[in-house]
């Protein structure tokens, strides 16, 4: 899954993404023309020791400097090769022109706003295979394969059409954060149900705190928690219902009950005035400044926040709570995914360097430094084991490890981009009071069923 702003968002538009698909070629399906040097132990894809390898990542709140010490350890093994990295913002307006004239780069993080369409590039055969990269021994262990080295579900999510085009490298959780020596502070203790949440909201209103803010001009912040209680209540079918465009499924009992309880914040006036209106750099930075409570985001704000975050405010993760009694999923379930969207397009001129540099990335030694770093957990197995964490860190990665198997993901969002935006445009007027439960349900079940009916859409199934 992919980000915010800053992660995870809007998806190039259809004119964009018809002028890839009108351009495309085969790709992936074409015989591979860049350079390939002799295949060894050591170099098990046959990288050119001196063809030029070119990266592009994007650059948000995970920073770059990861992507630039795995160039850095590249270019140790092949010192006869120029290594040239760009960070940047934008990907999709940057190199959508360059993917069309088949002249992409050799390595992209397709992240953040902006990026690049991975429906259109999966369909127009712009994308490598990465089977190859996940069967060659890890550089850290020779005796294990590159897949064996990676956490759970992340060769799925890069899955398509049967084959595994992407390798995200960010292991993201979602949940609501809140400031640990605030809540030592009020004597307040993190709920467990909605019911406690509601009860602790007054408590910290009494106390002249609002308790939430969101990120209002980005309502898909606060459909993360919103989501997240329905799959509580309905279980893994429910997931899997949303994304396979299931009739009726938004209109469940699990998800009205959902939206009611988010909409319940509104209105009962638990949200800070004026959150509506804020980016999600502006409520975040009220949020760290003590200004609410709670407030909703993936794993990656404490790395995000890092430089205005005062010292002592001990950020945590903490789960979305319990919707009913009978919810069908444990309470310490929680929203997961992987995000920063690596792959090697089928047209790259160092196609085989691009496999080596991912080979390298998703090594225990780069993975680790990312974890440092970023302050977010990495998709590579046993990376942070040793590692001194902070307080957001640490909460995200004992999240993950106390969830065990009770991980749950959505895909309707990298799948069908419209479904996505009806859902924010919707969320947004709940938690205005512009709308109700009922209705927000009716709204976004039509633009589900719109989906499942254009034929025009490439279908996924779960």
């Amino acid at each position: 899954m992919n980000a915010h702003p800053s992660r995870r968002t809007l998806l190039l538009g259809a004119v964009a993404a018809t002028a890839l698909s009108a351009c495309a070629t085969s790709g992936a399906d074409d015989d591979d023309t860049s350079a390939k040097g002799d295949a060894t132990a050591e170099n098990p894809f046959g990288a050119p020791a001196d063809a030029p390898l070119e990266v592009v990542v994007f650059k948000g709140g995970y920073g770059d400097q990861y992507a630039i010490e795995a160039g850095t350890v590249y270019k140790q093994k092949f010192p006869k090769a120029t290594v040239d990295h760009k960070g940047i913002q934008r990907v999709g307006e940057v190199l959508q022109p360059r993917f069309i004239s088949d002249d992409p780069p050799d390595v992209v993080d397709n992240s953040g706003a902006g990026r690049l369409d991975l429906v259109t590039l999966v369909s127009s055969g712009k994308l490598t295979d990465l089977t190859e990269l996940l069967d060659a021994p890890s550089l850290d262990d020779p005796a294990k394969k590159v897949r064996d080295t990676l956490m759970p579900g992340v060769v799925e999510e890069g899955t398509y059409d049967g084959k595994v085009l992407v390798l995200n490298y960010s292991s993201v959780l979602w949940g609501i954060w809140y400031s640990k020596s605030l809540f030592a502070k009020h004597s307040w203790a993190y709920p467990t149900s909605w019911a406690e949440m509601l009860a602790l909201c007054e408590q910290v209103k009494k106390a002249g705190i609002a308790p939430w803010t969101w990120q209002g001009k980005f309502p898909e912040y606060m459909n993360d928690p919103l989501i997240s209680l329905a799959a509580k209540a309905g279980g893994h079918d429910l997931v899997k219902s949303v994304d396979n465009l299931e009739p009726g499924i938004w209109k469940s009992p699990a998800m009205l009950a959902a939206a009611d309880a988010v909409h319940q914040l509104a209105a009962r006036g638990y949200i800070m005035p004026g959150s509506e209106a804020l980016s999600h750099t502006e409520a975040q930075n009220a949020w760290s400044k003590g200004q609410a409570a709670f407030i909703p985001c993936g794993s990656w704000l404490e790395g995000e926040q890092q430089q205005v975050t005062p010292a002592g405010f001990d950020m945590v993760l903490g789960t979305v709570p319990a919707l009913t009694g009978a919810d069908k999923l444990p309470n310490g379930a929680v929203m997961a995914a992987s995000s920063e969207s690596f792959l090697v397009p089928a047209k790259a001129g160092n196609a085989r360097g691009g496999l080596e540099y991912l080979r390298i990335l998703f090594s225990q030694k780069v993975a680790r430094g990312f974890a440092q770093n970023s302050k977010a957990l990495p998709v590579v197995a046993g990376a942070t084991d040793g590692l001194t964490l902070s307080s957001g860190l640490a909460s995200t990665a004992e999240t993950a490890k106390a969830a065990g198997a009770n991980l749950f993901g959505y895909r309707f969002r990298t799948w069908y981009p419209a479904l996505a935006k009806a859902l924010d445009d919707a969320t947004g007027e709940l938690l205005t009071k512009r709308t109700t439960p009922d209705k927000w349900a009716e709204r976004v079940q039509k633009a589900a069923d719109a989906v499942a009916a254009d034929s025009s859409v490439t279908k996924q199934k779960r």
